[in-house]
């Protein structure tokens, strides 16, 4: 009976990254067009860091009654096996309402920077060893290792460098403190669009629609490279049938 009148006050959605990544912008879209749709405000909750263990955990440990969320992502697979033990179990303790986006990464260099392609960033890491700074956010993120695939498939040794979110990476390929970034495409791609930053590949093995010029790591000269990543809707586990059912309604 509950679940027919669900929700009767606003829903919290925790978010493991902070403001401004791909999985803040797509939470927002999203929980934006469903609080429309199920006539309560969807209230986003930034809680990065530790491989998304803080929100996962307030998540994991809330009541089941469809008032938490949880934007469930790759990094929570990554987490399990990076992590001796986690404060939940993975596979358990929440139960998925939908998947919501998947998107690429891109590797990216400052506009006025030497490197044009992806050969010449091979290049000039194999020229200076260890004198690259690659640039991604937080240790054990997608970003983080998808640059250490790419390091491991080119050959090269580069210098990671680990920032707390997307505006302070942006910030430091700015400024000259690391030379090239790994990040998601959602939020630079306006700046590669307007020229302040350049594009040297996309991590999927086909190109991106929205810059069709840009190639895929694997045809600029790393074959084999692919590397995709995705986000969903999660609540803890016990929520009842029909509200997961209802917020996988509003997510269609």
């Amino acid at each position: 009976a509950s679940a027919q009148s669900y929700p009767t006050r606003p829903v919290r959605l925790l978010v493991p990254f902070g403001p401004g990544g791909v999985g803040d912008i797509t939470a927002r879209v999203v929980a934006q067009k469903i609080g429309a749709s199920l006539g309560q405000q969807i209230v986003v909750d930034n809680r990065p860091g530790a491989g998304g263990i803080v929100a996962s955990e307030i998540v994991a440990k809330a009541a089941p009654d469809g008032y938490t969320l949880l934007l469930l992502n790759n990094a929570h697979a990554v987490s399990m096996s990076l992590f001796k033990a986690l404060p939940y179990d993975t596979l358990r303790d929440f139960a998925p309402i939908s998947s919501i986006a998947t998107f690429s990464i891109v590797l990216l260099v400052n506009a006025d920077s030497p490197i044009k392609s992806v050969k010449d960033l091979v290049a000039s890491a194999k020229a200076s060893p260890g004198k690259l700074n690659v640039g991604t956010i937080q240790i054990g993120a997608t970003q983080h290792l998808s640059s250490e695939l790419f390091k491991s498939m080119a050959g090269i040794n580069a210098v990671h460098v680990p920032f707390s979110n997307t505006g302070a990476l942006l910030t430091g390929l700015r400024g000259g403190s690391v030379q090239i970034a790994f990040e998601f495409i959602a939020p630079v791609v306006g700046q590669v669009k307007a020229g302040a930053l350049r594009a040297l590949a996309v991590s999927t093995r086909s190109r991106f629609a929205g810059l069709p010029d840009v190639p895929t790591v694997h045809e600029a000269g790393v074959p084999g490279y692919e590397v995709m990543s995705w986000n969903g809707l999660g609540a803890p586990t016990g929520t009842p049938k029909a509200v997961i059912n209802r917020l996988n309604r509003a997510v269609t």
